[in-house]
């Protein structure tokens, strides 16, 4: 058998199975001209024969490469893990592969990592930005690739972009904590995070006025050092907080963590709310109440909106806020 540079070819399969060439191609594409025998025994033959299709080719004849870039936070956090796995079912569900690659909320990160998506030819890039006056958006937005932004939306611009509703959110957490019988009540970041920190604090004291807790009654604070961190979770304690509102899952294990190794009781002497909801996609051993923000759709509504910009470059900019909603577990 002749191979090509050693991969078989589309002419070592039609030899094999008598078939044509432009025969073979079709069936191995499940084209509708072509039976479902003819299909299934040459897509068995090609198998046997160890074929992959060769996506170079493809793409120098359709000037597509089949292929999208996610640029992500971390993978050290569950939240862009779920996210990215959801993201590579949606894409290849539609024949897209996916490359991944972590800014660890970078800027320098995150314009080689552009720069490098964008050396491969890809076809889009699905990007979380670590800040809207980041360099690797200019050079998106300048390089004529279409791009989707992920969990972040910023007024008055012209990206497409995928987020939940970030202050509907926060504002569920803070219902279900008064709803608790808390009266006193923070909000606790690791970091601020674009877009995200700033409105669902908002959508928390929205919560809190609607009940009408005094401003003194509600607290707020971004520390990332874990002592830190202890300490004002022990001054807020010491000073009647009850209830806590966390940036994310993640970071509410972290403080649950913290709390307990110096003695608290959660959710006795601290209530922790979270959002993301990790719990619903991976098993935590410590059960939260937590903030949907709809992660499957999330990523559906990415790679379909960023498939038809890539097929329509002329349609206008579509922003889609998904809806949240809380889950109760303690």
């Amino acid at each position: 058998m002749s191979k090509n540079n050693g991969r078989v070819t589309l002419q070592d399969i039609a030899r094999a199975t008598g078939f044509t060439v432009n025969t073979v191609s079709r069936a191995l594409k499940n084209k509708e001209d072509i039976s479902r025998e003819t299909c299934l025994k040459i897509q068995q033959v090609a198998r046997d024969m160890g074929y992959v299709r060769n996506f170079l080719a493809s793409s120098l004849r359709s000037g597509r490469t089949k292929t999208l870039a996610l640029i992500a936070g971390s993978m050290m956090n569950p939240f862009y893990s779920v996210l990215t796995d959801l993201i590579q079912q949606e894409a290849g569900r539609l024949g897209y592969s996916v490359m991944v690659f972590c800014s660890r909320e970078e800027q320098d990160t995150e314009l080689q990592a552009v720069e490098n998506a964008l050396s491969r030819q890809v076809d889009g890039i699905l990007i979380t930005p670590c800040s809207f006056d980041s360099p690797a958006l200019s050079m998106l937005r300048s390089s004529g690739v279409p791009f989707v932004l992920l969990s972040r939306y910023q007024e008055g611009t012209r990206d497409d972009c995928v987020y939940c509703n970030d202050e509907e959110g926060g504002y569920l957490a803070g219902r279900h904590l008064i709803d608790g019988g808390h009266r006193h009540l923070a909000m606790l970041t690791h970091h601020q995070v674009v877009f995200s920190s700033r409105e669902r604090f908002t959508g928390f004291r929205r919560a809190c006025r609607e009940a009408g807790l005094p401003e003194e009654n509600v607290r707020f604070a971004c520390l990332e050092d874990p002592d830190r961190i202890l300490a004002q979770l022990k001054e807020w304690i010491a000073e009647g907080i009850t209830g806590l509102f966390s940036f994310c899952d993640v970071e509410a294990w972290s403080t649950i963590t913290l709390l307990e190794s110096a003695g608290f009781r959660v959710p006795g002497d601290l209530t922790v709310v979270g959002f993301d909801n990790i719990l619903g996609y991976l098993k935590f051993p410590k059960p939260i109440s937590s903030i949907d923000c709809c992660l499957q759709e999330e990523a559906r509504a990415a790679i379909e909106m960023i498939r038809r910009r890539i097929h329509d470059p002329s349609l206008p900019q579509q922003q889609l806020c998904l809806p949240v909603s809380l889950v109760s577990r303690v």
